[in-house]
């Protein structure tokens, strides 16, 4: 088991865009209505290429290995790259509660634990003006909420 470790930044509209953060899924019928079928277009088309955040933090791995940006065997050592993305980001963060840095730690310290035992962790906050942060950790080989995923990276089941 291994984790893989994943950041976004980009304008929060392009977050709430549903479409863009979910696999294609099952094709819409020919009597489905016009925003369906637009839905569905967009995500086959942007879904597998976009380095935007799944809705799903497994489907993560189903994104290309670019968008991969560390790989640990431990979770501490993925732990620490959550809390150096985290204090980067936090003097840019909109919630003056989200830059306290004694909340950071806990929430570093949970992700730890969570991919301890297989978890996934995915944070977000809003930065100053309409811009979204998302950094997530996600477990690999196998991934608890989606075994069925693939390593993007090719790595084998440790």
């Amino acid at each position: 088991m291994h984790h893989h470790g994943y950041a976004w930044l980009g304008e929060k509209k392009t977050f709430d865009k549903e479409s863009i953060r979910r696999p294609a899924g099952r094709a819409p019928t020919v009597s489905s209505e016009k925003d369906v079928l637009d839905r569905y277009r967009e995500a086959v088309a942007v879904f597998p290429t976009s380095d935007v955040p799944p809705i799903q933090t497994a489907h993560w791995l189903m994104k290309p290995p670019s968008a991969v940006r560390g790989t640990w065997e431990e979770p501490k050592e993925a732990g620490e790259w959550l809390g150096l993305r985290l204090a980067e980001f936090a003097p840019r963060f909109a919630s003056e509660g989200d830059r306290d840095a004694a909340r950071l730690v806990l929430l570093v310290k949970g992700a730890v634990e969570r991919l301890m035992w297989g978890g996934d962790v995915s944070l977000g906050h809003y930065l100053s003006g309409t811009v979204f942060h998302s950094v997530a950790l996600v477990t690999c080989s196998p991934n608890r909420a989606a075994p069925d995923l693939t390593c993007p990276l090719g790595r084998a089941v440790a």
